[in-house]
């Protein structure tokens, strides 16, 4: 899948678009890159909202529309240096309406590879499954629409789910 379908997805899905992240640490480049080391050297990161940042106005246009935007963190204990840099990210994303929640790897009871669902409770539901390098390094996506694939990973989705925390529960429990 190019990045440019997988792209798409994020303006065509029609209902729900749910996601469960993984790994202790991603690769970054871009605008993501300043922010992460502006986080690691203790200085305030550039400004990210709406107006600033192309994937928090796709969050909340659709959001607005009714669209339903869930994602689910696992993370190590300790956090990780780039997972706590994360959470920063996820108050802006949920601040325009995407729902995070966080939980421990340890309760997650996950396979450890990372995916987006797209109206996956629907006849035409999609999945995206996200290949990375072991330094967390984007290689590419896979699109899926085979039901029993997709029905596979909403049990996972749905699991960790389940064990998870609500993104402000999970900050105030660290101190954060």
């Amino acid at each position: 899948m190019t990045p440019e379908a997988f792209d798409a997805l994020f303006d065509t899905f029609h209902h729900t678009v749910r996601c469960l992240e993984t790994l202790p640490a991603y690769a970054v480049g871009g605008a993501e890159e300043e922010r992460l080391t502006a986080f690691h050297e203790g200085r305030p990161r550039p400004l990210r909202t709406v107006l600033t940042d192309p994937w928090l106005a796709r969050i909340a246009r659709t959001s607005v529309a009714g669209k339903e935007w869930v994602r689910v963190r696992v993370v190590d204990e300790p956090l990780t240096p780039y997972q706590r840099y994360e959470m920063a990210g996820y108050r802006e994303s949920q601040a325009v309406g995407e729902q995070v929640s966080v939980v421990r790897r340890s309760a997650a009871g996950v396979t450890g590879r990372d995916f987006w669902l797209f109206d996956a409770d629907t006849p035409d539901g999609f999945a995206v499954l996200m290949h990375y390098d072991h330094e967390g390094h984007w290689e590419g996506a896979e699109g899926v629409a085979e039901p029993a694939v997709i029905a596979g990973l909403v049990a996972e989705l749905d699991g960790a789910a389940r064990a998870a925390m609500p993104l402000n529960a999970f900050l105030a429990a660290i101190g954060a």
